[in-house]
């Protein structure tokens, strides 16, 4: 169940991503109904459109379409209010804690050794 719900949310997640090599190879399969039925400039041959305006306007309109999707999900987030509200009194509360044996900590004061007391000199050649 949760490989099935992890592939689940890796497609979900990964789809956008690969909607534009979509419309890429939708350009590529249809190239030439694009050519002589979609593009703009089918009249000017010189200019060897051959589509690409078609395949600019699609991709423009993705990118786009997932530009406002983004900016809807991000009006649309809740709000996180980090404060504190004001308090009118604070309080440290006593708190009793028993004198048992297991609560009993020591503390060791550490102590500084100095690694040498001598000075060392270097090794002559």
């Amino acid at each position: 169940m949760r490989t099935t719900l992890l592939y689940i949310w890796l497609i979900v997640t990964i789809l956008p991503t690969f909607s534009q090599w979509g419309t890429i190879a939708y350009y590529q399969i249809n190239k030439d109904y694009i050519t002589r039925v979609l593009c703009e400039n089918r009249d000017k041959p010189q200019l060897h459109c051959d589509g690409h305006c078609y395949l600019a306007k699609k991709l423009k309109a993705q990118q786009e379409k997932q530009d406002q999707q983004t900016s809807d999900l991000v009006q649309n987030l809740p709000a996180l209010h980090l404060f504190a509200s004001p308090l009118a009194r604070f309080e440290f509360l006593p708190t009793h804690i028993s004198r048992s044996p297991r609560l009993a900590f020591f503390y060791q004061l550490a102590t500084y050794h100095a690694p040498l007391s001598l000075p060392v000199h270097p090794p002559c050649a």
